[in-house]
């Protein structure tokens, strides 16, 4: 009986083989960038729990920052990996889809009870549809080249930041009663629109790639004026790049078409198949 299952010994000069391949931190990082996003996005849902709506603002912000940098490392140290978009996807639904609906709902929703409730839950499955659509046109072979200076629908970062709005003016000093809680739903409620609409809106990604020495030392200094002003006057400052942003919305949709209009028009799928014959 013994010989039907020999103990197994090694051969001690047989080298051993690493099951697993070591990760070079290129691809680590930008993931740590991700999750640090993550821990911000669900601590601003614990501070609008505990009522503390600017601290819970300020984290989602500082989040949809992280948000904007972590795609761009990846690319510089070429560390973009399909984990690193499953799990940037999932911290954006956290972060400008549960965060800012929570904060919302507890600040200026939460008087109209139900009403309040269901527009909040329409705002985080509005953005869980628009990451869910962006992953889906990811893997279009057919999508033109230029379309990706273009967003389909209002980015969720966007959505969220503009969604604040009104807690930016109520830390400002404008106080919100009662009577005011219809009109954040409706405004919420657009917002939540504009994110699952076909507007199409200005990516940014291929900005950066190449700078035009002449621009180089006024770019330093814009960063410098705008940190300046994020430090000194950080809501009024929000306040005015939401306000702009939804002003802007028209002009990239003017500049989607423009650019729709020059692109040749592609053959038909029944015109390409003859065309091949």
């Amino acid at each position: 009986m013994d010989d039907l299952f020999p103990p197994f010994e090694p051969d001690a000069n047989e080298p051993r083989r690493r099951r697993f391949r070591p990760v070079p931190f290129r691809m680590i990082a930008p993931n740590m960038i991700t999750l640090l996003a993550l821990c911000l996005g669900l601590t601003a849902i614990r501070l609008a729990f505990e009522g503390k709506f600017e601290p819970a603002v300020i984290a989602v912000v500082v989040a949809a920052v992280l948000d904007g940098i972590d795609g761009r490392v990846a690319r510089l140290l070429k560390g973009t990996s399909r984990f690193g978009a499953e799990l940037d996807s999932l911290a954006d639904f956290v972060n400008f889809g549960c965060a800012p609906a929570l904060i919302l709902y507890g600040f200026a929703l939460n008087p109209l009870r139900s009403v309040g409730w269901i527009v909040a839950l329409v705002f985080a499955i509005a953005m869980a549809l628009r990451l869910a659509r962006f992953n889906a046109m990811l893997d279009d072979p057919s999508r033109p080249e230029w379309k990706k200076d273009f967003f389909v629908g209002m980015p969720a970062p966007a959505g969220a930041l503009t969604a604040m709005l009104p807690l930016y003016l109520h830390f400002l000093g404008l106080t919100f009663e009662s009577w005011a809680a219809p009109l954040v739903l409706a405004y919420v409620l657009g917002i939540a629109l504009l994110v699952v609409s076909t507007v199409p809106t200005f990516s940014g990604k291929t900005w950066g790639k190449r700078v035009p020495r002449e621009f180089v030392l006024p770019i330093f200094l814009v960063i410098v004026v705008v940190f300046g002003l994020v430090i000194s006057f950080p809501f009024e400052t929000m306040v005015t790049l939401a306000v702009a942003y939804l002003a802007a919305l028209p002009v990239g949709a003017v500049q989607y078409r423009r650019r729709q209009k020059q692109e040749p028009a592609l053959p038909a799928p029944d015109e390409a198949h003859e065309t091949a014959a």
